[in-house]
């Protein structure tokens, strides 16, 4: 049971490993294209933060992999 558990979290990573990049291009696109509008300061904070978070989900993910 404990094999097929690390099994299923190793897939759950790599699947969430693509889709984590394509989210931080996209608010990071976001958050530059709301700095440069007349949109206001909170949406592009929004945008930023997202992109932060994003960040540091593949960076716990690159070091819990990496222990492995």
């Amino acid at each position: 049971m404990t094999q097929h558990t690390s099994e299923m979290r190793q897939a759950r990573h790599n699947v969430s490993r693509p889709v984590l990049w394509a989210l931080l291009a996209v608010f990071a696109v976001c958050n530059v294209v709301t700095s440069v509008s007349d949109l206001p300061a909170l949406v592009g904070m929004g945008f930023g933060l997202l992109t932060l978070a994003c960040a540091g989900a593949l960076i716990h993910q690159h070091y819990t992999t990496r222990r492995r």
